[in-house]
């Protein structure tokens, strides 16, 4: 298969993100297959991955925003903040109340500076932080600018709690459950988590892996990259000039694709020096 563009999974629990790209590998019928944003094998939903040319519209698409919903555990805290760790904590949860919780996840909204869990894979050293705490060494990472968009608590049902929350690329979900059960006194960590969005990619728009077994679809690199990116159709000189990444005069309000008169998505570009110059061209 020598089409270009993103497979939207949604990924199933247990798996791990490399375990989804080894399957489309087999059914693109392409080693050149990557993703954008790993998701952990717990959780499920929406994994974006992109197919030959696509890949490398993917580093661009892990900057944008995501949406989760998740089920958080409040009186028992864990080693890696969610269901699939040791139990370091237990502390009862009779004390509080649901104005109390819904009070404190409010504070959990805006710009924040977020502790990513231990067992991430930020790289620390050259080494990622999870294989760093599974060969018992005492990891400490820094505390990394975030934000949250939105966080709504649906249900409150003793000591657990069921959230949706729209946020920036990098944010911890598990590091929210994390930090809002230290704010509460009691700890908590993740149970459950589904990533709804990635983007503008939904859940809507993916499909399971065995659905994409018995019908293989992958999104068309120019339809996913008018879904992403602000679109800008050019003339035949100007899609010529960017054919040979050369600079064109044209306005861009910021990040935009670019694309032929005929709809063939050249190049993603950027204003620069009062001129829209390649950020990235996927011709030849």
């Amino acid at each position: 298969m020598s089409e270009s563009g993103l497979v939207v999974v949604d990924k199933a629990g247990g798996m791990t993100s490399h375990d989804v790209v080894s399957r489309v590998r087999r059914l693109a019928g392409t080693r050149k297959v990557g993703h954008a944003g790993t998701l952990d094998p717990m959780a499920t939903g929406v994994l974006v991955l992109g197919v030959n040319r696509a890949t490398r519209l993917l580093g661009h698409l892990m900057l944008t925003e995501k949406a989760y919903d998740a089920t958080i555990r409040l009186g028992v805290a864990t080693s890696t903040d969610d269901a699939e760790g040791e139990v370091t904590a237990t502390v009862a949860t009779d004390g509080l109340d649901e104005v109390q919780v819904r009070a404190a996840a409010a504070e959990f909204v805006g710009d924040l500076l977020q502790v990513p869990t231990t067992v991430s894979a930020i790289k620390v050293d050259g080494k990622r932080a999870y294989q760093r705490a599974r060969d018992g060494e005492q990891v400490e990472l820094k505390a990394r600018p975030v934000t949250v968009h939105e966080l709504v608590v649906h249900a409150v049902r003793g000591d657990e709690l069921d959230v949706s929350v729209r946020c920036s690329s990098g944010t911890y979900i598990r590091a929210i459950a994390r930090d809002l059960g230290a704010r509460l006194g009691v700890g908590g960590h993740l149970t459950s988590l589904r990533r709804t969005a990635v983007g503008p990619y939904a859940l809507a728009d993916a499909r399971t892996l065995d659905e994409l077994g018995d019908e293989f679809a992958m999104m068309p690199i120019a339809a996913a990259a008018r879904a992403a990116f602000v679109s800008v159709d050019l003339d035949e000189r100007q899609a010529g000039d960017v054919r040979v990444g050369r600079a064109i005069d044209v306005d861009l309000a910021g990040l935009s694709a670019v694309f032929a008169p005929d709809g063939e998505f050249l190049a993603l570009y950027e204003p620069k020096d009062g001129r829209a110059r390649p950020v990235a061209v996927f011709t030849g």
